[in-house]
């Protein structure tokens, strides 16, 4: 048997067998390609209406205060602003909690879990773990790793296949190029193999990515390959002091603390054009602030940052964040968002959502000729 005779039937297995997770994969990638447009969509109502015509929002420390009703502030640990006073503030608690809160009022909005966000968030669960509940994720998670490395090597055994292995431009255009008029296995063997070239690229990026998510092996490459050492480096937050956890170890500051609103703009000055600053309250006032600024979507790394403040002074101790990461840890968190196309924003979704429906055409066409093989019709 010939080397590619060999490497065909390994095709043709690894796709019969993985086929239907594949398809549940492409499927549920087709539906979440502007998960997050539609997550902001679905939370259209939530904008504010300001009090009166030139109203100013509501400084972060007095919005804390708002929203914890005046308990401990340490029940919040972490506010999200947005650029636009309009959109609210999304406020983390002290146990994973979640509130959207108008910035004008610091009143609660709710947490966000509208219809669209729950249909969403289903599929996301379908696509990483057949939302399956309990010991049975593991499985679902591990099912899923195993076909997308299958599926990492049908694109690559697939583009081999493909090569043409008569050099003219008669086959080259036929390779390339959607024919008319064809029918049943020669129509389902043009379709698969022109969108499996044209897809090839940004899938190989896709399933490569997903990889990296679920394999620490193939995390550890991507380090490697990169000239770093594994284990990969974590994002770098500042490091619990020793008087979190031994209070005598440092005496509690003399001056006031200052304000959070005043860090907030401090980092906004340090980072002109953001979109989104985050703030994470330590557990102890002797550790950093950690002001985290996106000029993005969100989900583009390379443009965003973080700022530690120290509390006591109000001054800018260190920057940290993606521009400080070992170049592994850069490419990772490229591969993350390029997972998804979102971090070339709308036009990156639009491929990712688009080759994954190409990925259920390839997937219907590879089982119907599959089939016709070995039963006919």
């Amino acid at each position: 048997m010939s080397l590619r005779k060999a490497i065909f039937w390994v095709h043709l297995a690894v796709g019969v067998t993985a086929g239907v997770v594949i398809l549940m994969l492409a499927v549920t990638g087709v539906i979440l390609t502007y998960e997050a447009q539609l997550n902001r969509w679905a939370l259209r109502d939530y904008r504010a209406n300001p009090p009166g015509p030139g109203a100013a929002p509501l400084g972060l420390d007095e919005l804390i205060t708002r929203v914890t009703g005046g308990q401990p502030a340490d029940a919040v640990t972490s506010v999200a602003l947005h650029r636009d006073p309009l959109e609210p503030a999304v406020v983390e608690l002290d146990g994973g909690a979640t509130v959207f809160v108008d910035r004008f009022t610091g009143n609660r909005l709710g947490d966000g879990n509208t219809r669209t966000r729950r249909f969403l968030r289903s599929v996301m669960y379908w696509h990483r773990w057949f939302a399956l509940e309990g010991e049975y994720r593991i499985i679902g998670r591990t099912v899923v790793a195993v076909a997308n490395l299958g599926f990492l090597f049908l694109i690559v055994s697939g583009v081999y296949l493909w090569w043409p292995s008569i050099r003219s431009r008669a086959t080259w255009r036929q390779a390339l190029w959607f024919r008319r008029r064809l029918k049943g296995r020669a129509r389902d063997f043009n379709w698969h193999s022109v969108i499996g070239f044209w897809s090839a690229l940004p899938l190989a990026i896709i399933v490569f990515s997903g990889a990296t998510i679920s394999y620490q092996w193939a995390a550890d490459l991507v380090h490697r390959m990169a000239g770093d050492t594994p284990p990969f480096q974590q994002s770098p937050r500042p490091r619990r002091s020793d008087a979190r956890d031994n209070p005598s170890a440092a005496p509690e500051p003399t001056a006031p603390l200052v304000e959070l609103q005043t860090l907030i703009t401090r980092a906004g000055v340090e980072t002109p054009g953001w979109r989104t600053l985050t703030i994470d309250l330590p557990d102890s006032i002797h550790d950093p602030v950690v002001v985290a600024a996106d000029r993005g979507n969100g989900r583009q790394p390379s443009k965003s940052e973080d700022l530690l403040f120290d509390r006591a002074t109000g001054e800018l101790v260190e920057r940290a964040g993606y521009p400080t990461f070992t170049p592994g840890f850069k490419i990772r968190r490229w591969l993350r968002f390029a997972h998804t196309g979102e971090v070339y924003g709308v036009v990156g979704q639009s491929i990712a959502g688009v080759v994954s429906l190409g990925v259920a055409v390839m997937v219907w066409t590879g089982l119907a000729m599959s089939w016709r093989r070995f039963f006919g019709s």
